[in-house]
């Protein structure tokens, strides 16, 4: 549907404001669910309050697109999820894994000893919120509705300054960890999404970074402390290790993944899937179909 035919009420701006309180709802109600499973419990319960607070993200979403935006959530096609989700896990798993590495050959970290599998559970709780409500939220509304107003280029530097900068709120962060997300995920997340225009890679990559980083390597996560299957002794400066933040600070990390970012990003350009801002559409009469 060209933009001209658009209700002035559905203006990406203005559905961009009215996704902040549909993220609201969504945290609201997943605050709800605490009584159901509460998250400070340990083995299934966590799993399963993490579940119910990803489902809850997803069925706010998919209401949102058919009943505010009127349009298919095309974003969680399941004829999609078979293939899109395990790719974006393994992706994931590679790349931290390759950046541990990066950091183990320059001596900042080894192995000293091993945990119980039972240190995966609260990893992989940890790992399905944030995968899931951080993508919905930073990729499926800020980005999407972003670039749908103001084109690819611009969702593409706010959401990346935008999700950097929300992490330096979180413990031990600092400038350069602010940074280094901004220029790993930032990317690498919207780069990804916009290769598909659908979140579950974006998720399985976001989920399984996480997991990876924390429940099998040890590593600190975004500046929380978790404990992984592998206990490591991490040593050397900050630009290597990342610090107390965790690797993600670290300059390997940032080389790696805003490396891998960067080529999916060209390679979404070289596909077609740039899309100029909204008064550029129109005046070449290009539809809204984004």
């Amino acid at each position: 549907m060209d933009q001209t035919k658009q209700p002035t009420w559905r203006h990406p701006g203005l559905l961009l404001l009215y996704s902040i309180g549909a993220t609201m709802l969504a945290i609201a109600l997943s605050a709800g669910l605490s009584h159901i499973a509460p998250p400070h419990k340990n083995g299934v319960w966590a799993i399963l309050f993490a579940c119910l607070v990803a489902a809850t993200f997803v069925a706010v979403y998919v209401a949102f697109c058919r009943f505010i935006e009127r349009r298919p959530p095309s974003e969680f096609s399941l004829a999609s999820a078979g293939v899109e989700l395990p790719a974006g896990i393994l992706t994931g798993v590679v790349i931290f894994s390759l950046i541990v590495g990066v950091i183990a050959v320059f001596g900042g970290y080894r192995v000293i000893g091993y945990r119980d599998a039972g240190v995966l559970v609260p990893a992989l709780a940890v790992a399905i919120l944030s995968g899931f409500t951080e993508e919905i939220f930073f990729r499926g509304f800020f980005f999407r509705l972003t670039e749908k107003w103001l084109g690819s280029w611009a969702a593409l530097a706010l959401s990346a300054a935008l999700f950097g900068a929300l992490h330096l709120g979180n413990p031990n962060a600092t400038l350069l960890a602010g940074v280094a997300i901004m220029l790993e995920a930032g990317i690498m997340l919207a780069a990804i999404y916009m290769i598909t225009r659908r979140l579950w890679a974006a998720i399985g990559l976001h989920a399984a970074w996480n997991f990876t980083q924390g429940g099998i390597y040890g590593i600190p996560v975004s500046g929380g402390e978790m404990d992984g299957i592998l206990r490591p002794d991490i040593r050397g400066s900050d630009l290597l290790t990342g610090g107390a933040f965790g690797a993600e600070a670290s300059l390997p990390a940032i080389i790696v993944a805003t490396t891998f970012g960067l080529a999916v990003l060209y390679l979404a350009w070289r596909r077609g899937e740039f899309v100029p801002p909204s008064w550029v559409r129109r005046r070449q009469g290009v539809g809204e179909q984004l």
